[in-house]
């Protein structure tokens, strides 16, 4: 009998033990793939032995969850069989208990191997994955080249099946990946890092007709223009690059450098300076994506491009620095100051003129652009909003409200919607107030 219960002491001390283990695995997988870039770079750069096991270990990410993953199936197989012959023996022939029994093993082992083999580690190695990470380094490290063949042959099959999955052509969605970048992104990732991110994940869905210069706003010459007035316009205007027409915005010939200009700044009123234009016109329509577009610019060496409706007839102009703000947020210039279209008045109430392109008004508020889905129709700007809100042209003093939105038309002629009033009436709703409450944008 005393030998019995040191044979049953001995295989319970094991299944601790093997329990224990299996904290240490399931908490190593949450650890590991927990850390942040700068902890693994400190790893790198660090002297000590644990840091740089971390190191070599996230080498090959792959091979380290092939390696949890197979650890953490031996040790909970151990558990069960373990637990399983223990139970045989204790019991006997007895096959009138034995189905009680088994159940009850089943029940007691799950909750043990759940409980205390999977989420009190996860939790415990969330909250500090640097310092668990550092605890397993050396044992995980020896046990990744022990476990080396089969961990391979997991990798090569779970390589095979992601090349299936690529071949099916499983794409996620725009708000999946939305969602799983505000899952992934930690506290130490700042608010300009997480906008940067968003616009990566939304680029390939922005099209030309949402960001671009529209036509009322371009800066265009005629190339009937004498030299002396078109050099006051290329210096009032600042800008780098000008589109020139013949007669109407319409029939645009072509783009004038202002770098070639600089050679011919002396010469008479009456220098033919149209014989400068380079006749390289680069149209775009409308409904084209911007990652396309600038794949275009890249192959192209342009910077800038004419955009054109179906009909044929020049809509606007889009140029690189549009794109790239699409991604990296503004980009301000000496000339931005005199182009303001919003406002800041307070911490509910925003200024804006009726020409700000829809997605930069959404985008000031930090608001979801479908919220006004049901009512945004065609428009690509605050004003357009305004014609479908109001399903007229509104008089100056009118306002209206949508959802948690107050609209009041502030200024506006019989053509035209000039400036707009937007108060948020829910708190909670309004964006955080700037630093700088004046701010702008433009198109160089």
């Amino acid at each position: 009998m005393e030998g019995n219960w040191f044979i049953y002491s001995t295989e319970g001390v094991v299944i601790i033990v093997l329990l224990f283990c299996s904290a240490l695995v399931s908490g190593s997988e949450v650890a590991y793939f927990s850390l942040s870039p700068k902890q693994i770079e400190a790893c790198r750069n660090s002297g000590n032995l644990p840091d740089h096991n971390i190191a070599l270990l996230l080498r090959n990410p792959k091979k380290v969850l092939a390696t949890v993953l197979i650890l953490n199936n031996l040790v909970n197989i151990g558990i069960v069989t373990l637990s399983t012959y223990m139970l045989i023996n204790a019991i006997g022939n007895d096959t009138d208990d034995a189905a009680l029994a088994f159940s009850l093993l089943t029940l007691g082992i799950t909750f043990l191997i759940v409980f205390f083999g999977e989420v009190v580690p996860k939790v415990y190695s969330n909250q500090r994955a640097l310092q668990f990470a550092r605890f397993t380094s050396t044992g995980m490290l020896f046990m990744s080249h022990v476990v080396s063949p089969l961990s391979w042959a997991l990798m090569q099959m779970g390589n095979l099946l992601e090349k299936q999955i690529k071949r099916k052509g499983y794409q996620a969605s725009i708000d999946e990946i939305n969602e799983a970048l505000e899952l992934t992104t930690t506290t130490e990732t700042t608010d300009e890092e997480r906008e940067i991110l968003r616009g990566i994940v939304n680029f390939g869905t922005i099209s030309v007709k949402q960001i671009m210069r529209p036509r009322m706003d371009m800066s265009v010459v005629d190339r009937s223009l004498p030299f002396c007035e078109l050099l006051k316009w290329v210096n009032e205007s600042g800008y780098s690059r000008l589109p020139v027409a013949n007669n109407t915005i319409d029939k645009i010939d072509g783009i004038l450098y202002i770098k070639d200009l600089l050679p011919h700044l002396d010469e008479a009123d009456d220098f033919q300076w149209h014989t400068l234009i380079r006749r390289e016109i680069f149209f775009v329509p409308e409904n084209k994506k911007i990652d396309q577009l600038l794949k275009d610019f890249q192959s192209r060496r342009v910077h800038m491009a004419i955009v054109v409706d179906e009909y044929g007839g020049t809509s606007g102009l889009i140029t690189l620095e549009d794109i790239i703000e699409e991604i990296m947020g503004e980009i301000n210039d000496e000339f931005d100051t005199a182009d303001l279209v919003y406002k800041q008045i307070d911490p509910t109430t925003w200024s804006f003129e009726g020409k700000t392109p829809f997605y930069d008004f959404c985008k000031v508020l930090d608001i979801d652009p479908s919220i006004f889905q049901e009512i945004k129709g065609d428009g690509e700007t605050l004003a357009g909003l305004m014609l479908e809100l109001f399903a007229r042209m509104p008089r100056a003093g009118e306002r209206k409200r949508f959802n948690n939105f107050i609209f009041t038309i502030v200024t506006a002629d019989k053509k035209r919607i000039k400036n707009v009033r937007v108060t948020i009436k829910n708190a909670e709703a309004a964006p955080k107030e700037t630093a700088g409450q004046d701010q702008k944008k433009g198109s160089r």
